[in-house]
């Protein structure tokens, strides 16, 4: 392989590895289902609970955590998700 080929290659590979780094971070996030004490709300969110919050359980996807949330009992009127924070 000739000099040039090697440095395509080399190129191609850390073009395919930068593009790819995003979307692994965004598969392996995790979602907390939360129960918020004083308003009586549960919420989705990719952030650990704030105090006052009751963890429900952890979710590797957010649409487990919302199916999750919905079957929870104590979760019947809330239907709210917060992203961070």
């Amino acid at each position: 392989m000739t000099r040039k080929g090697e440095v395509s290659r080399y190129f191609a590979t850390g073009l395919v590895i930068t593009l790819a780094t995003p979307a692994l971070a965004l598969s392996s996030s995790t979602y907390y289902v939360g129960l918020d004490r004083a308003t009586h709300t549960c919420l989705v969110r990719t952030a650990p609970l704030k105090p006052g919050m009751k963890l429900m359980g952890i979710y590797k996807s957010q649409v487990a955590a919302l199916k999750a949330m919905r079957d929870m009992k104590e979760c019947e009127a809330s239907a709210g998700t917060l992203p961070r924070g």
